[in-house]
C-alpha cells in the first residue's frame, strides 16, 4: 500500500484508527473458552465490529508466538479475516542483521503479506534496509517509545541531540517517507512535536492512546501533518472493553468513540 492509498484511506473513513490485536487467552470472555480455536474467533469478532472504522490492523506476534504452531496458523486466519483494503502490520520488533534480516522480511512480507513491520534499529543499517526492499510494504522503526524504560537509552545525550533523534535521523536516509514509518509513543506530546518538526513527511505510528493514557486530541495536535501522517492505535481499550458476551459490541462502541473524535479532528 502506498503512502497515498493509505492517506485516501484515512480521508475516505475520516479514521487513522488502528486496532492492536494484543490477544491474550488468559483475558478472553468465558462465552468463547470451548471454542476450538478461541483467539481466532474473538479476534474475527472483534474485525468484524470495527473494520468499518478502522484503516489499520496490528497483530502483536508475540501473543501468537507464544501458542506454538498453532499461534501461527492462528495468525495466517486472522490475516484472511481482515477486509481487504486495511493496512496490517506485523508487530514483530525484529532488528538482526544480514542474512537474518532478509529471512524476517520475507517471513513478514512474502509468507504472510503484511504491508509492514515494526523494526528495531539498534543494530544499525544492515538490520533495517532488507525490510525497505519490497516495492509498497513499510518499515516501521522504533523512534520513541511510551515504556519507562525508554529514558535508559533513548534519552541519553550525544552531544548535539539524543539517541533517540540521531537513531531517526538515520533511519530517515536509509529509506524515504513511502517505505519508513516511525513508532513515537502517545504519552511525550512535546516530543511529538519535535519529531513531526523534524520528519514532516513520514507517518508515524502511535500507541499509547486509551489504556495508557495518551490523548488524541494532544497527538493529533502535534503529530499530524498535511496529509495527516499519523495511525493511531489502540489494543486494551477496544479488545477488553467488556469482558461478556457483549465484548465485540463493546468494541465496537469503544472503536466508535475513537474513530467520531478523529473525525471531528479530521474536520
Amino acid at each position: 500500500m502506498t503512502k497515498t492509498e493509505l492517506h485516501d484511506r484515512i480521508q475516505a473513513k475520516k479514521s487513522f484508527l488502528c486496532v492492536g490485536l494484543d490477544t491474550d487467552p488468559a483475558k478472553l470472555p468465558a462465552i468463547l473458552q470451548n471454542e476450538k480455536d478461541p483467539v481466532l474467533s474473538f479476534n474475527r469478532a472483534i474485525i468484524e465490529a470495527t473494520h468499518d472504522l478502522a484503516v489499520s490492523y496490528k497483530p502483536n506476534l508475540a501473543f501468537y508466538e507464544a501458542l506454538g504452531p498453532k499461534g501461527w496458523e492462528t495468525l495466517q486466519a486472522t490475516l484472511e479475516t481482515i477486509p481487504e483494503g486495511l493496512f496490517t502490520i506485523a508487530d514483530a520488533k525484529r532488528g538482526d542483521i544480514g542474512n537474518t534480516a532478509d529471512a524476517y522480511a520475507r517471513t513478514f512480507f512474502h509468507t504472510y503479506a503484511f504491508d509492514s513491520v515494526t523494526v528495531n534499529p539498534y543494530m544499525g543499517r544492515d538490520s533495517v534496509t532488507p525490510f525497505l526492499q519490497y516495492p509498497g510494504k513499510w518499515a516501521i522503526v522504533l523512534g520513541l517509545t511510551s515504556n519507562p524504560g525508554a529514558a535508559d537509552i533513548q534519552y541519553l545525550s550525544t552531544g548535539a541531540e539524543k539517541v533517540y533523534e540521531a537513531t531517526m535521523r538515520q533511519v530517515a536516509g536509509w529509506g524515504t517517507a513511502e517505505n519508513t514509518m516511525f513508532v513515537v509513543g502517545a504519552t511525550r506530546p512535546e516530543e511529538l512535536k519535535r519529531i513531526r518538526e523534524q520528519f514532516p513527511e513520514h507517518f508515524l505510528l502511535v500507541p499509547g492512546v486509551g489504556a495508557q493514557g495518551g490523548s488524541l486530541e494532544e497527538v493529533y495536535r502535534n503529530g499530524a501533518n498535511s496529509q495527516t501522517g499519523l495511525l493511531v492505535n489502540a489494543s486494551r481499550s477496544i479488545l477488553y472493553a467488556s469482558s461478556g458476551a457483549d465484548f465485540a459490541e463493546a468494541a465496537r462502541a469503544e472503536a466508535l468513540r475513537m474513530q467520531g473524535e478523529m473525525a471531528e479532528l479530521l474536520g
